[in-house]
C-alpha cells in the first residue's frame, strides 16, 4: 500500500516542490496540467528548441504535482515542510488517496492491444495472439525506446512503408531509418521486403532495443550510432523525429537519398509543416502526404 499525494501550484514553484517532495521521501513525483480534461488544457509536446536546450514552453501556470509515498508518520507535516522549502507560503489543499498493491505488469500489458495499420500489417504485443495470421505481424512490446505503433507519427510512417514497399520481381530497395528508436520502422521495412535496412539513433538504449526487437521478429537490420560516419545512399529514407531536429538534419537526410529515392518525415505537427517544407525546399520538394490527430507525414522524391 502506498499513499498518493496531490497538490496544485504554479509553474514558478512546480519544479522546486517536486524536488522538495523527493527530499521528503517521495518514491516518485509527476507534474501535470491542473486543467487537463477541460477546455483550458494546454498540450505540451516537449520538443527541444533549435539549440537543443529543451522545451521552450514553460510548465503549466496551474500545475498539479502528484507524489507517491510509503505510508508513514506525520505525512502532512512532511508535505507542509516540503512546500515551505519550495517557497510556497500558503499551503494548498492536499489530496490524499491510498494506492493498493496490484499486478503492475498485467495492468501495463492491458493498456496495449494489437494495432492494425492496414490489411497488410499489424503490430502485436508478445502477450497477444496475432489477430490476422495472413497479415505481417510485428511482435513489439513497449520498452525504453520510442516506437510501438500507437503514436500517430509512427502509424503514419508505417502506413507509408506498406504503400511504398510493394516488392515484386527485381525489387531490391535499401532503407535508412534515421532516429530508429525501437526499430519498428526498419523492422517493418524488412518484413515488407526491403533488401537492406540501416537504423541510426543517438541513444545507445534505442540501438539495443532495436537489435533485440529485430531478432524477435526474425529479421536482421544494421544499426549505427548517429556519431558514426554515414555516407551510403538509400532508395528510401524515413525519419520520425521532431520538427527542429528534422530541419537541422535536412542536408544529411536528403544527402543520403539515391537518385530517384523517396523520403518520408514525421514527428511534425500540422501547424509546423510549412516550416519543415521551407527548410527542405532548397534540397527537395516536400508535400503533406497524410495527417492524423494533428500530426502530418511529409513526402518527397529525389530527381
Amino acid at each position: 500500500m502506498w499513499v498518493s499525494v496531490a497538490l496544485e501550484t504554479d509553474a514558478a514553484h512546480a519544479d522546486a516542490l517536486s524536488d522538495a517532495l523527493l527530499a521528503a521521501g517521495a518514491i516518485s513525483v509527476s507534474v501535470e496540467d491542473a486543467l487537463a480534461g477541460t477546455d483550458l488544457e494546454t498540450p505540451q509536446f516537449g520538443e527541444p528548441d533549435a539549440t537543443g536546450s529543451g522545451p521552450e514552453t514553460p510548465l503549466w501556470t496551474e500545475s498539479r504535482v502528484v507524489a507517491l509515498f510509503d505510508p508513514g508518520e506525520d505525512l502532512i507535516g512532511r508535505i507542509a515542510a516540503a512546500a515551505a522549502a519550495a517557497g510556497i507560503e500558503d499551503l494548498p489543499e492536499i489530496e490524499l488517496a491510498d494506492v493498493a498493491e496490484q499486478d503492475w505488469v498485467r495492468l501495463t500489458q492491458a493498456q496495449f492491444d494489437p494495432i492494425k495499420v492496414n490489411e497488410r500489417l499489424w503490430i502485436v504485443p508478445s502477450w497477444h495472439a496475432a489477430p490476422d495470421a495472413d497479415a505481417i505481424n510485428l511482435i513489439l512490446d513497449p520498452g525504453l525506446a520510442f516506437g510501438t505503433g500507437s503514436h500517430p507519427t509512427t502509424f503514419l510512417c508505417l502506413q507509408w512503408l506498406t504503400e511504398t514497399l510493394r516488392g515484386g520481381p527485381g525489387t531490391q530497395l535499401s532503407l535508412l531509418d534515421y532516429g530508429c528508436g525501437s526499430g519498428i520502422l526498419g523492422i517493418a521495412a524488412a518484413r515488407l521486403g526491403a533488401a537492406s535496412v540501416l537504423g541510426v539513433d543517438i541513444d545507445e538504449n534505442a540501438l539495443i532495443a532495436a537489435r533485440d526487437n529485430a531478432a524477435n521478429n526474425g529479421v536482421t537490420i544494421a544499426l549505427r550510432h548517429s556519431r558514426d560516419k554515414l555516407d551510403e545512399r538509400f532508395d528510401i529514407v524515413v525519419a520520425n523525429i521532431l520538427t527542429n531536429p528534422l530541419c537541422v538534419l535536412a542536408p544529411l537526410l536528403v544527402g543520403r537519398l539515391a537518385p530517384g529515392g523517396r523520403i518520408a518525415l514525421s514527428g511534425v505537427l500540422a501547424s509546423q509543416a510549412d516550416q519543415v517544407i521551407a527548410a527542405y525546399a532548397p534540397l527537395i520538394a516536400l508535400q503533406v502526404g497524410a495527417e492524423l490527430d494533428g500530426w502530418v507525414r511529409l513526402e518527397g522524391q529525389q530527381c
